[in-house]
């Protein structure tokens, strides 16, 4: 009787955590303009889908949700250009504009809301601190091609200008452009 009442405990949590998967998923889906066919959403999807069979436990029960997860991963790699593991913690409502040339490291972290545009790389840069990965703040927008190297943080709100190299902090609400990155005055633009 105990092994049912635990059971049905685990149970719960599946259901409920599968819920806050469908929730995550229709935000994705409002963010992404309604459109189930973008490949950033479908990479977004792929990404909370093997979050949320990393919670089933035991691991018997996990195995195939695990073999299907890769699938998809690899389907959205290979065909759409963009690796998002699930090991990345992504924040809600986050878009990934256009499909081409998207790595991001399994270490980072995108906060809610943010933008990531085709050919940007969120990446580690030197090869003996293979853990450091970027933090990007909530609202950040990256534009198209640029990278980010490193254990850097992006504020919330931060600008990164279309193929820009960032390789040190970005404070909030500030703009980065060039090579090397650089902080400009994004006042005269406003």
């Amino acid at each position: 009787m105990n092994t049912q009442l635990e059971l049905g405990e685990n149970t719960s949590q599946t259901q409920l955590s599968f819920l806050e998967l469908w929730q995550q998923i229709k935000e994705d889906w409002i963010a992404h303009g309604r459109d189930w066919t973008k490949p950033g959403f479908r990479a977004v999807a792929v990404h909370r889908f093997g979050v949320w069979r990393m919670s089933l436990e035991p691991k018997l029960i996990r195995a195939p949700f695990s073999i299907l997860y890769r699938m998809l991963y690899r389907k959205v790699r290979n065909n759409y250009g963009i690796e998002l593991p699930y090991t990345v913690q992504l924040g809600r409502r986050v878009i990934i504009e256009h499909q081409g040339g998207i790595v991001i490291h399994g270490y980072s972290s995108i906060g809610d809301d943010s933008i990531i545009r085709q050919g940007v790389t969120l990446g580690n840069r030197y090869l003996d601190r293979p853990l450091d990965a970027p933090k990007l703040g909530k609202s950040v927008n990256v534009g198209a091609g640029a990278k980010i190297f490193g254990n850097v943080t992006i504020g919330d709100g931060a600008n990164i200008g279309a193929n820009a190299v960032v390789l040190c902090d970005v404070p909030t609400k500030a703009t980065a452009v060039g090579i090397p990155a650089r902080i400009i005055n994004s006042s005269k633009f406003d």
